[in-house]
Formats: structure tokens, sequence, C-alpha cells
């Protein structure tokens, strides 16, 4: 059975922020470089937390779009 429309438009948006989240982090990445190569290692630090912080998040959202489309591949008993 495929996705009803509400399952189909939740998966879109999980994937959605998933990749905003994904290219925030490569975002981050690229200011918390300028930021060490500016002296400034304490603040490419916490970017560098922000980052892990964003990368599990992203790896959740994945996972829970991937669910909802297995549950809705599950047969119905």
């Amino acid at each position: 059975m495929g996705l009803s429309k509400p399952e189909q438009d939740l998966k879109r948006d999980l994937q959605g922020i998933a990749s905003d989240l994904k290219w925030s982090a490569v975002e981050l990445k690229r200011i918390a470089e300028r930021l060490t190569l500016a002296g400034n290692e304490i603040d490419a630090q916490a970017i560098h937390r922000l980052i892990t912080i964003f990368k599990a998040d992203e790896a959740r959202l994945n996972a829970r779009s991937a669910e909802i489309s297995a549950q809705a591949s599950e047969p119905i008993a």
C-alpha cells in the first residue's frame, strides 16, 4: 500500500528539513574554518558542536522518513 497524502507530505517535509540541516552544517563548517584561521578557536569549536548536533538531527529525520516509507509498505493483517 502506498503512502497517504499526509504521509507523503510528512515524508517530504522531513527530507526537506534534513537537507536544510545538512547544508547548514556545510556552511557552518566553512565559517568555523575561517574562524580558526583568524585565531578564534573558541568560537570555531562552538560551531563544530553545532555541526555535530545538526548532523545527528539530520540522521534522525532521515531515519524517521525511512520508517514512514517502511510502514506504508507493510502488509495489512
